[in-house]
């Protein structure tokens, strides 16, 4: 801080009249209180959990009553949810989101995949017109190009994806934008021949060709590999052999790997480092990092779908908040914290398929939490009205761990899982940065008015 005063003391020198060193002064007061303001908040910000891991939330449209996109961004608000993903690349979603400090993970359609793998100029017209219009107002962090085409049927299809990647990857760094948006693809765990146990997990032969060098690609690029994994297709397929404790995070006996001595006591555990096998099986391992980009429990289902209740859902969302907000890896690394994506910001009233498809909400599209978790959720204005608990107050809550007696909270009667509540202090907490944000607008505008 000496150091910034003393230059700009010394930039007024030539002709110290009082009046300049009142001005150098003064000057070197506002900086010195602006930088000690960012050092403050700027960290703050950035610690959403222990171990740098975030929440992130899928944020589908397949649906013909949501509410506008600057209306889910005050959902998102009350989430606190820092990482956003789309299944496309909308430009009023990206628009109204800009200033947010949200991170995106925007999509490129199946479609588009053997139009870029063809033609290299696609790829430029395609970040010219859906990356660059948005950035840096919006953070946009990676493209997902498609979304599990290699256990698709198309075979043209799977050998478009890398091509595609490559030009999109291309694209982006004719821009010099390779450094801030990463290139990769969403994957289901059908790529794999067998999950179970994890250390023996490998994927299926018949992707190898199209594997191995995507992998080598997302290793060079130091891109994430995306798999979308849901417990909750374990336990419909065969509930009266799948614990359910096991699939929601609860209390279990847990499941061990004899090969490694590791004891899973949750299945997307499992999941994850079979993933994890299967990629050190194919030599790629240590440099491709695993994040969960889809998971998710639905509130309700068709008469044959098991478990998809409203309650399993609150149990299974809550407890994976936690879980992620502990900041913890896997058995087996569990120093690398996981990064997760939860499906679905909205019930999708639009989406093919069993009733299950169109109940993975975490909100109705009024606005209402789809089910009982304690959320507080703002009311969200226009023809959206959208009451949370019984209440018309507008303002954002925040997720806060309360498990057992009271709640971490000491707010309200504990449930035994991990529940979401508005305390007030978070809210308060939200303001309190942003009134230091408008301290800092506040010293830096007035220091533009020196003459």
């Amino acid at each position: 801080m000496a150091t910034i005063s003393n230059v700009v003391t010394n930039t007024c020198c030539a002709s110290p009249t009082p009046l300049l060193r009142r001005r150098a002064t003064a000057m070197a007061l506002r900086v010195q209180l602006v930088l000690a303001v960012v050092a403050v908040v700027v960290p703050a910000l950035g610690v959403v959990a222990a171990g740098g891991a975030t929440l992130g939330v899928n944020y589908g449209q397949v649906a013909d009553n949501l509410p506008p996109p600057q209306e889910a961004a005050m959902l998102l608000r009350a989430l606190n949810a820092t990482k956003v993903k789309l299944y496309d690349a909308d430009a009023r979603v990206l628009s109204a989101f800009a200033g947010s400090g949200a991170d995106f993970t925007v999509g490129l359609p199946d479609r588009l995949v053997p139009r870029l793998a063809a033609d290299p100029s696609a790829a430029a017209a395609w970040v010219r017109a859906n990356i660059l219009p948005h950035i840096p107002a919006t953070s946009i962090t990676a493209v997902t190009v498609g979304n599990e085409v290699l256990t698709g049927n198309d075979s043209a299809m799977l050998r478009s994806l890398l091509p595609a990647m490559q030009s999109l990857h291309a694209a982006l760094a004719a821009c010099n934008l390779t450094s801030r948006v990463a290139v990769t693809t969403a994957h289901s765990l059908a790529v794999l021949s067998s999950s179970f146990p994890p250390s023996s997990a490998a994927f299926r032969r018949e992707l190898l060709p199209y594997m191995a060098p995507l992998l080598a690609f997302l290793a060079k690029t130091g891109s994430p590999f995306l798999i979308n994994a849901y417990p909750y297709f374990a336990y419909k397929g065969d509930p009266e052999h799948v614990d359910l404790n096991y699939v929601l995070f609860e209390a279990n006996a847990g499941v061990g790997d004899p090969a490694t001595g590791l004891r899973y006591n949750n299945m997307l555990h499992a999941q994850v480092d079979a993933v994890r096998a299967a990629i050190c099986r194919a030599n790629y391992g240590k440099a491709v990092e695993i994040r969960v980009s889809e998971t998710g429990w639905p509130s309700r289902g068709d008469d044959d779908e098991a478990g998809a209740t409203p309650e399993n859902a609150a149990r299974y969302n809550g407890n994976l908040m936690r879980l992620v907000a502990q900041g913890k890896g896997t058995p087996a690394a569990p120093g690398e914290a996981l990064q997760v994506y939860v499906f679905a910001l909205f019930n999708e009233d639009m989406k093919p398929g069993p009733a299950s498809e169109r109940h993975y909400g975490l909100f109705k599209p009024d606005g209402t939490p789809a089910y009982d978790v304690g959320v507080k959720a703002p009311t969200i204005g226009g023809s959206w009205k959208g009451r949370a608990n019984g209440t018309s107050g507008g303002g954002a809550g925040g997720l806060v761990v309360a498990e057992g007696p009271g709640g971490a909270d000491g707010a309200g009667q504990g449930t035994g899982f991990y529940t979401v509540s508005a305390a007030a202090h978070k809210v308060k907490r939200w303001r309190c940065w942003e009134s230091l944000f408008a301290t800092v607008v506040l010293v830096m505008a007035s220091g533009l008015c020196w003459s």
